[in-house]
């Protein structure tokens, strides 16, 4: 049994266990920012950072244990069987540490004190008194959480939001893991118009793509888990190309997008060609040359265009005072957005901002108000159904 650990955004965990469940995976606990799950099939390692769309980063378990005192960190993490993960010329990063309601509460010494846990371990078990550190590296998170410490390997390596199909986010990008999860929040489905009014680099209306298209998010970049020894590359390529016969090119999707800045739709058409060539390679996995259908973007204000359907869903990440603009030039722009509930009558809208008085400048109440935690913002996603 594998027990593996998923980060996101908090507030994200109850959407993040739903698309665990439906990628065949068991949460059993979440905390803020993070869920806990487990599998039997080795597969997993693979395959969740391959598929998973909302999560930031996966972390396999390696060992939870007593440790409310340095002796006793100490040896539960000695008592792992590090040999089996790392190569020789290992680089062995302590990356974060986190404690909560504990004794040890010095992240510092914590990180110093595994660090030359798991190095005295490879020492003794290789035979070799220095390591030579050539080598990639590899990153270990320690959460001690009521005096119980997790000892977590990363699976991802560079944060699971780069995709690699965004060569340039322009200014104040969502996170692609995040506008996933916006999404699902909306319980969006491919057949419903999709319409991004600020969608700047594009991601919104990509990750919608590949939504639809059922692409798994991470065919274009690589992962921390090919520099393990527990890496199976036969496992990889057999689970890239079940993931590949899963895309859905012949569907059909209404994904657009619209920026009053001429740039900002030059990246978002350059992102999206990205995003959608590497759908194509995925398939030519399986022998297709099929293609999947690019967003449309178009150079627009938002007071400028209206519904091309009676019903859809608006989604948006307009400025809002933080990173662009003031915080009163914000308002004034949510006031105007006030319009949109006019041009696209029967559509649903979702907005995600951090601005406090949202609400009272667009002049209308939300249908709900989820609060959520993206790196160091807080921020709220308003929904209008």
């Amino acid at each position: 049994m594998f027990t593996l650990v998923a980060l996101c955004a908090v507030g994200a965990e109850r959407t993040l266990s739903l698309e665990l469940k439906q990628l065949g995976y068991s949460p059993v606990s979440n905390a803020p920012g993070r869920v806990v799950f487990t599998s039997d099939n080795s597969d997993v390692l693979f395959r969740a950072n391959l598929c998973l769309r909302t999560a930031d980063r996966v972390y396999l378990q390696l060992a939870s244990f007593h440790a409310d005192n340095f002796d006793s960190l100490f040896d539960g993490v000695k008592s792992i069987d590090w040999q089996d993960y790392f190569r020789k010329d290992v680089r062995v990063t302590i990356d974060k540490v986190r404690t909560h309601q504990s004794k040890l509460s010095s992240e510092h010494t914590i990180q110093s004190m595994v660090h030359k846990s798991i190095y005295t371990k490879l020492g003794e078990v290789w035979h070799i008194s220095v390591l030579p550190e050539s080598g990639e590296e590899a990153t270990v998170r320690i959460y001690i959480e009521k005096d119980i410490a997790q000892v977590l390997l990363d699976l991802s390596g560079e944060p699971l939001n780069k995709r690699g199909y965004r060569t340039h986010g322009g200014d104040a990008p969502i996170r692609e893991t995040f506008a996933a999860t916006l999404l699902q929040q909306m319980c969006w489905r491919r057949k419903t118009p999709l319409h991004d009014p600020f969608c700047g680099s594009g991601t919104f209306p990509i990750e919608a793509a590949l939504y639809a298209y059922n692409v798994a998010p991470g065919f274009g970049r690589h992962f921390a888990l090919e520099n393990l020894t527990i890496y199976d590359e036969k496992a990889a390529l057999r689970i890239k190309q079940s993931e590949a016969e899963k895309i859905r090119p012949e569907c059909m999707a209404r994904i657009t997008g619209s920026d009053i800045d001429p740039k900002a739709i030059e990246r978002a058409r350059i992102n999206a060609e990205h995003a959608c060539v590497t759908a194509g390679r995925a398939l030519q996995l399986i022998g297709s040359d099929q293609r999947i259908q690019r967003p449309d973007f178009i150079e627009a204000s938002f007071d400028s265009i209206a519904a091309p359907f009676d019903s859809g869903l608006i989604i948006a990440n307009p400025p809002y005072g933080e990173r662009l603009g003031t915080s009163q030039e914000a308002e004034q722009l949510y006031n105007d957005m006030s319009s949109l509930f006019q041009s696209f009558p029967g559509w649903q809208m979702g907005i995600i901002t951090a601005h406090p008085n949202f609400e009272k400048a667009i002049g209308r109440k939300a249908t709900k108000a989820k609060r959520f935690k993206c790196g160091n913002l807080d921020t709220v996603f308003y929904s209008y159904l």
